[in-house]
């Protein structure tokens, strides 16, 4: 889901140099992974409010405005850096947006969508165990996403988005890590207990991978 991150190195390196082509492409290649991750977490209600598209505007345009202090320090990779702004996009609007409801929705954000390429139909075949769920079985797929979605939605947010993050976004597991400011290890084991507890609540009993 994310550019390579050679490329990205690269281009920050222009930037830091006072590149300002480098920091346009920079931003611009990045613009299709924050909007994938902006259209999967946008609640449905917000969306019938919101364009997805001024989202991801306003996120890239925080990212060019904050660049600069990102370079100074960079603790961590661009991508996770970016995805935190866009996850915190994605709370503001909720805010502004939702009704309010029993829990804060600082605190609570469900899954809307998988996105539709062949990747996120790969990865929600081999999470529910099914062969058959290929991309081109779109009805199949509708009906299995969705229970898959109810599935998920019904963890918690930490292990909700760690499942996200691994099969969805594609982060390796130190990613992860850095993203959570956690250890490779504990990241790992909040990893595959998320997986036993989404699979308890598919229905199925089998070990994560």
């Amino acid at each position: 889901m994310w550019p390579e991150g050679e490329k990205t190195q690269q281009l920050l390196h222009g930037a830091k140099n006072g590149d300002a082509d480098a920091v346009n492409i920079l931003i611009e290649r990045h613009r299709q992974a924050v909007r994938r991750l902006i259209e999967m977490r946008l609640d449905n209600a917000v969306t019938r409010r919101v364009d997805a598209s001024d989202v991801v505007q306003d996120v890239m345009f925080e990212a060019s405005r904050r660049l600069a202090d990102y370079i100074q320090n960079p603790i961590i990779p661009f991508h996770i850096w970016l995805r935190q702004l866009a996850k915190d996009r994605v709370i503001d609007m909720h805010r502004r947006h939702r009704v309010a409801q029993r829990r804060s929705v600082d605190r609570e954000q469900h899954v809307s969508s998988l996105g539709h390429d062949d990747e996120s139909a790969a990865d929600l075949a081999a999470l529910l165990k099914d062969k058959e769920l290929t991309p081109a079985a779109a009805t199949v797929r509708k009906e299995m996403e969705q229970r898959f979605l109810e599935a998920l939605n019904s963890l918690n947010e930490d292990d909700r988005e760690l499942i996200m993050m691994r099969h969805f976004e594609h982060l390796e597991s130190g990613e992860v890590a850095a993203a959570l400011g956690l250890s490779g290890p504990a990241a790992g084991m909040r990893y595959l207990r998320a997986i036993r507890r989404l699979r308890t609540s598919l229905g199925t009993n089998e070990h994560a991978d």
